[in-house]
C-alpha cells in the first residue's frame, strides 16, 4: 500500500497536466445548427484553437440570405471583427439533387451571398475566401427533406 498511493498520485497528476493544455473548440455542432460563436472570453482568451463560426443555411434551390441567417452571420461577424487578422473560407455547399455543375454554382452563389453580407456588416473582403463543393461534402448523408436541409449550408473555416 505505501508504494501504491504515490504511484496513484504520479498518474493522477500525468491525467491532469494533460487536461491543462489549451482546449480545442470545434467549428460546427453534430447537429448542424450551426449556433453561436466563440468571442475570446474566458481561460483562454486570446486562444485561437478553433473558433465556432456557425454554419448558415439555405431554402431549396436558393442562395437568399434569411432573417435567421442574418443572426448568425451577425454574430461571426462579431468573432472576425475580434480576430481581425484571422482569415476565413466560406464554403458554400447544396443538397444532392441536381447536377454536379448546377450544385457547383448553387454553392457559389451561396458562399458568396454569405462573403456580401458580411461585407455590409464590415468584414473586410481581403479577409474573406469562398469555394463552392456542392453536393460533393453533404453534412448529412442522409436521402430526405431533413438531410437535404442541413446539407444546404455555407459552412465557415479560419485559415
Amino acid at each position: 500500500m505505501k508504494h501504491t498511493l504515490p504511484g496513484i498520485v504520479g498518474a493522477a497528476m500525468i491525467v491532469l497536466a494533460g487536461c491543462s493544455s489549451k482546449s480545442a473548440v470545434s467549428t460546427a455542432d453534430q447537429t448542424g445548427a450551426g449556433t453561436g460563436s466563440d468571442t475570446g472570453s474566458g481561460a483562454n482568451a486570446g486562444t485561437v484553437a478553433g473558433p465556432v463560426l456557425g454554419d448558415i443555411f439555405y431554402g431549396f434551390d436558393s442562395s437568399a440570405v434569411s432573417t435567421e441567417s442574418q443572426e448568425q452571420l451577425k454574430q461571426n461577424a462579431a468573432w472576425m471583427q475580434s480576430h481581425a487578422a484571422q482569415a476565413v473560407t466560406i464554403e458554400g455547399h447544396c443538397d444532392e439533387r441536381g447536377t454536379d455543375e448546377y450544385n457547383i454554382a448553387l454553392g457559389e452563389r451561396r458562399a458568396n451571398s454569405a462573403k456580401e453580407y458580411l461585407v455590409t456588416l464590415g468584414i473586410s473582403s481581403t479577409k474573406l475566401s469562398t469555394v463552392s463543393y456542392g453536393e460533393e461534402r453533404p453534412f448529412d448523408p442522409g436521402h430526405n427533406e431533413e438531410a437535404w436541409a442541413k446539407n444546404r449550408r455555407a459552412h465557415f473555416l479560419t485559415k
